[in-house]
């Protein structure tokens, strides 16, 4: 299957966009987030993977600790390295703050009760239950 190389300021899917301008790792990843309604266009929920993106739109992608503000600059023809994948977009996500990014020991402690027991706490459960 040959496919059309996208022309300077045409049209090209947001899933197929969003895979070769290297946010996912995968096409149907980025489909999958765009139909879960994480991807803004233009302030405009997307739920359409099919949606056509041109230069100039602004995109939000909502990830899990931050959103990533894009402006489109052109249309990707193939998934190619990092370099080549920066000049697709324009990135205007604010810089983080030292109170958004995670120290080293929070990285490494586990919420309360999430998990196996420590041996601290197996010691507790154990006296808990021998006290029948």
């Amino acid at each position: 299957m040959v496919e059309k190389q996208p022309e300077n300021g045409s049209r090209q899917r947001i899933d197929k966009w969003l895979f070769f301008a290297r946010f996912f790792k995968s096409r149907s990843i980025a489909q999958e987030q765009v139909s879960q309604g994480r991807i803004l266009v233009n302030d405009t929920k997307v739920t359409q993977p099919s949606h056509l993106l041109k230069s100039g739109d602004r995109l939000i992608i909502s990830q899990e600790r931050r959103d990533l503000i894009i402006v489109v600059r052109q249309a990707g023809t193939r998934r190619g390295p990092y370099e080549e994948a920066k000049l697709l977009y324009e990135d205007l996500t604010p810089p983080e703050t030292p109170e958004d990014k995670l120290s080293r020991f929070d990285q490494a402690t586990r919420e309360p009760g999430a998990g196996r027991p420590t041996k601290k706490e197996r010691r507790a459960i154990d006296r808990l239950m021998s006290d029948e």
